[in-house]
């Protein structure tokens, strides 16, 4: 992996790509850098900090301006939509919008999984070291509570555009209220909030990717929203910035 400053993810291990959407590691350069801008993702994340231990981000409904200090060293495993709730032993619902620091992960988990990853990957280890006993202690995890597939399955159907939560719930032969008490738990909120999310997420794939914000119209069609207007109104909502600032950003030299 590469440790020079600045932001990268890795595909996971085979093995756990079910539960898994990528490894990913982040340094901010000696000099420092303005906060980073994380969007929601529907994601949880298990991430080590050098010096300080592992912690545990939450799955987002908003924007959450993350600061770094200089030189600032991440590591980090990031649970698929609806994975991170059996894997960690707990409902997601619990975890909305926190963060739960070396402290609070020790205690916060069942079964010892927190303190086992407290103690294993403790802030002393060099980050290659520390992303090793990161990803084999998801692996046991994932081994011993593997995601619930029903959740795992709607979250795939409900990032296509123009999915309908009634629809999908048919299609896996539940109801929507089943659903919803699932995927609060799996994923921490309602399958209506995790489309919104996801919808967005195409939004910001297409950014990333090159696409001209000049466009927002044919961005909007494209990700599966009614209107342009409607975009803007999901990206104030989910991002904190109309899509123009949010491409402006996300293209930024310091960006990512």
């Amino acid at each position: 992996m590469d440790w020079s400053p600045g932001y990268r993810e890795y595909a996971p291990p085979a093995p756990l790509a079910r539960a898994l959407s990528c490894l990913w590691v982040g340094v901010t350069p000696a000099a420092g850098a303005p906060p980073t801008r994380v969007l929601p993702d529907g994601c949880t994340d298990l991430i080590w900090r050098g010096g300080s231990g592992v912690s545990l981000a939450g799955p987002d409904t908003g924007p959450v301006l993350a600061p770094a200090a200089p030189g600032t060293v991440l590591a980090g495993v990031r649970f698929r939509p609806g994975a991170g709730g059996a894997v960690l032993g707990l409902p997601l619902s619990a975890l909305l919008d926190e963060r739960l620091d070396t402290g609070a992960l020790r205690s916060g988990l069942p079964g010892g999984r927190g303190a086992s990853l407290v103690t294993q990957v403790h802030g002393e280890l060099a980050p290659e070291q520390a992303m090793h006993r990161l990803v084999r202690l998801t692996g046991q995890m994932v081994a011993g509570a593997p995601p619930d597939p029903l959740v795992a399955e709607a979250a795939r159907q409900l990032s296509r555009p123009g999915a309908r939560v009634g629809l999908v719930a048919r299609q896996l032969g539940i109801s929507e209220r089943q659903l919803h008490r699932r995927c609060v738990a799996a994923v921490g909120y309602g399958p209506v909030l995790l489309r919104r999310v996801l919808r967005f997420r195409r939004v910001v794939s297409r950014i990333d990717a090159g696409g001209a914000p000049d466009d927002l119209a044919g961005l909007a069609a494209a990700a599966g929203y009614a209107d342009q207007a409607h975009l803007t109104r999901e990206s104030q909502d989910l991002a904190g910035l109309t899509p123009a600032a949010l491409a402006r950003l996300r293209r930024s030299p310091a960006a990512g």
